[in-house]
């Protein structure tokens, strides 16, 4: 059994973000106001602590910055209720095939959607 699961998260960020960000506005041409703006990611970690990443601007070892300039700078808090129900993957690749499924999911039911 592998000892890595990876979750996936989704982060709720402020519509200014909708206003203001030329690619994230382009990405969701379907947005209508309605509901809410978000970021879908997969972590190794736990969500809490991803998200903290993405706060402050979190950098690797090797000194490449990991957390995404959207969450940095747009993020307000986590949505456990749009991701809690989903199980963790064994894999980096099946997680990053659900984590783009899930955020095309939420664009579809109306919600305007970043993902890497």
């Amino acid at each position: 059994m592998p000892k890595t699961l990876y979750t996936i998260y989704v982060i709720e960020l402020s519509k200014r973000v909708y206003t203001e960000n030329t690619k994230f506005r382009k990405a969701n041409p379907q947005f209508n106001g309605v509901l809410e703006c978000l970021y879908v990611g997969m972590t190794s970690k736990s969500p809490k602590e991803r998200f903290l990443q993405h706060k402050t601007g979190h950098r690797n070892k090797k000194g490449h910055k990991i957390s995404s300039n959207i969450v940095e700078k747009y993020g307000t808090y986590l949505r456990p209720s749009l991701f809690n129900h989903i199980d963790p993957f064994f894999t980096r690749a099946e997680a990053l095939e659900a984590e783009e499924q899930i955020a095309l999911e939420l664009r579809r039911e109306g919600y305007a959607v970043w993902f890497n």
